[in-house]
């Protein structure tokens, strides 16, 4: 019966530690991607520092830019350097929601921009982000891709 009780101990333990230990990943994960959102809105950061190098970025969805990344590097390559450069004023996010479970954080958001041609860009954002060591080593991104692909077809740059 003690040996009984002592494993039952131990797991409630155990179980109650790794409640914790996720608990803390939790906290720490979300306040990681809500400092980047702010500062990203502010003006004070860029918020793809925060991708790890051989990350995957899934965009979902139909778009020819829909499909997945694996690379920091091709992602910005690919994606957002070019759409960047499509801007006059560029993407400032607002931030509907975040949420955060385990390793996992999802932010909702609404990205507002003006483009070269001065016509306004406005999308919604839903990001799926794996983190490990406080960095994002997986994405899967819902967005508007009418407005996406519209802006990416629409403004020629070089």
């Amino acid at each position: 019966m003690k040996i009984l009780l002592t494993l039952f101990a131990m797991i409630i333990f155990s179980t109650s530690a790794n409640a914790q230990d996720y608990s803390k990943e939790e906290s720490s994960n979300k306040e990681i991607i809500t400092k980047a959102f702010e500062n990203w809105h502010n003006g004070t950061g860029n918020f793809f520092d925060l991708l790890n190098d051989d990350m995957h970025w899934e965009i979902t969805g139909s778009t020819p830019y829909s499909k997945v990344y694996t690379s920091k590097q091709q992602f910005l390559d690919e994606v957002i350097i070019p759409l960047n450069k499509k801007f006059k004023v560029k993407v400032k996010p607002t931030v509907r929601n975040i949420f955060a479970d385990k390793d996992m954080v999802i932010a909702l958001w609404d990205g507002d921009a003006v483009a070269l041609d001065d016509k306004p860009y406005h999308s919604s954002y839903s990001w799926y982000m794996k983190m490990k060591n406080g960095k994002i080593t997986e994405v899967v991104a819902f967005l508007d891709g009418i407005e996406f692909s519209d802006i990416m077809k629409r403004i020629k740059v070089n």
